[in-house]
């Protein structure tokens, strides 16, 4: 069996690794260790930029298989046909803490999946909850600093998330998912995703349907106290990444049902809701889930920088078949990740592996910039149109087109028939049972008693009060007595 050799960056040997070059023994190091100085070198730009949201990530590949036919709704090839599988690969992450925050803690969790399909990737970017904070991609930066780590205090103040959220209304519906009981999931494993943005799919026939996509979790929804994510802390802050890696090493590889809801295009305009707006859902009374396959996970990543830290994801990543909606924050979406990367990553950070399609080939005019590796033959022009067989368009858009009328400027979203900033969230307290309600209740006023501001503390009050009367009732009394303990 032949002995590998270690070498330099160039591929020359290295004759010593644990000793550097110095004038005599004891003496001062040598400036023509070119093997020291290349290490210390590399070590020092070993790692990039974080995230600005969804640092602290896990991920696996595993894949994607049709189980029912949705022809009917979608031209994209990879939900042709029912049996037919594809790889995928998908990354769990927390929203606002940095890469070493610990998982179980409570926050959303994102759930980003990437379909490499014959007609290129698909990159569906979601999170575990169906809604989001804010409506409009303008009030993004803003709302993450909010929660980010105060600039003075180093770490997240109660006053600042709850003064963002006392002058975001809309905000209520997804606060009362997250104080809930599912605002900690005890693992990856046991929480579903959504796509929680409308999207667009168009037919064969041309004819297009929004939809919205819910992963539901085959291992049965399970999730953590505030206790006992303080316990599971205590003894594992890698919590999540520990469970996701283990059960795939054992076999025991996590999967879901993806269902999506779908409605006709032409319905869209007089829906009693905005369809478009992430703050709400569609009552699944209006629209029910229809099966479309499910999503296997059987492989972990061979290294967590190379496939996890630098997978990218970018909700403008479509195949033919899906496109956007005219949901704002998903319009947003579709310039800031793209743009995250480029900056994290490089211009080429498509070609790395993890992003590089798998199932077909990219075949375009980009050309040079940091670290590419792409470069055809030597006959390649870098120019279109061209006399020299380049690629070409297809003149077939991915999606059906929609009209557009109106002025230009900036508007508030349109209003609907039963639109308004508090009404899910009151369905939504009415739903839980009366444990549950109650541990809502405890989470919300165990952070809102904290802020140092009357006026904050009732304009956040007066939100509940609209969702529901007793939610409201119940938030203030809590409240009340905690500040009075303090």
């Amino acid at each position: 069996m032949s002995k590998r050799v270690l070498t330099t960056e160039s591929g020359a040997p290295v004759a010593d690794n644990q000793n550097s070059a110095s004038a005599g023994v004891g003496g001062p190091l040598l400036l023509q260790d070119q093997h020291l100085l290349e290490k210390l070198a590399r070590f020092n730009r070993e790692r990039i930029p974080e995230r600005v949201v969804h640092a602290r990530g896990s991920g696996a590949y595993g894949y994607f298989e049709v189980t029912d036919d949705v022809t009917g709704f979608t031209r994209a090839a990879f939900l042709g046909e029912v049996g037919k599988r594809t790889e995928t690969f998908i990354r769990f992450s927390t929203v606002a803490d940095n890469l070493g925050g610990a998982d179980a803690v409570r926050d959303p969790r994102g759930f980003a999946l990437k379909f490499y399909t014959e007609e290129g990737n698909y990159d569906l970017v979601g999170n575990n909850t169906p809604v989001f904070f804010i409506k409009d991609p303008i009030k993004f930066p803003d709302f993450i600093h909010s929660q980010k780590r105060d600039p003075f205090t180093g770490k997240q103040e109660p006053d600042n998330v709850w003064d963002f959220w006392a002058h975001a209304p809309e905000a209520t519906h997804q606060i009362t998912w997250l104080m809930g009981d599912r605002g900690i999931p005890a693992s990856y494993r046991h929480m579903n995703g959504y796509g929680s943005h409308t999207y667009q799919w168009t037919n064969a026939e041309g004819e297009a349907f929004f939809v919205k996509y819910h992963f539901k979790t085959n291992q049965g929804i399970r999730s953590l106290s505030a206790d006992q994510a303080a316990e599971v802390v205590g003894k594992d802050a890698n919590s999540h990444q520990t469970d996701l890696l283990q059960a795939i090493e054992r076999g025991v590889n996590p999967s879901w049902t993806l269902y999506v809801q779908i409605m006709p295009a032409a319905e869209a305009a007089d829906y009693r809701f905005n369809p478009f707006d992430v703050t709400k859902v569609w009552p699944h009374s209006d629209y029910p889930l229809q099966r479309v396959g499910r999503l296997v996970l059987d492989r972990n990543p061979d290294n967590v920088f190379a496939e996890v830290e630098q997978a990218a994801f970018s909700p403008n990543n479509f195949v033919p078949g899906i496109t956007a909606s005219p949901d704002k924050m998903l319009q947003g979406r579709m310039f800031a990740y793209a743009d995250a990367h480029r900056y994290r990553l490089g211009v080429n950070h498509t070609q790395l592996p993890v992003n590089a399609p798998k199932a077909t080939v990219a075949d375009n005019y980009g050309r040079d910039g940091a670290h590419a590796t792409r470069y055809g033959s030597r006959h390649d022009k870098n120019y279109e149109p061209n006399s020299y067989e380049g690629p070409a368009q297809t003149d077939a858009p991915l999606g059906a087109p929609r009209e557009l009328s109106g002025w230009t400027g900036t508007y508030a979203n349109a209003a609907h028939v039963k639109d308004d900033d508090f009404f899910q969230a009151g369905e939504l307290y009415r739903l839980m049972s009366s444990d549950e309600q109650a541990r809502l209740i405890a989470n919300i006023a165990g952070g809102l008693s904290q802020v140092t501001r009357d006026d904050v503390v009732e304009k956040n009050l007066a939100h509940f009060h609209a969702a529901d009367a007793e939610y409201g009732k119940r938030v203030e009394e809590a409240v009340r007595e905690l500040r009075e303990d303090q």
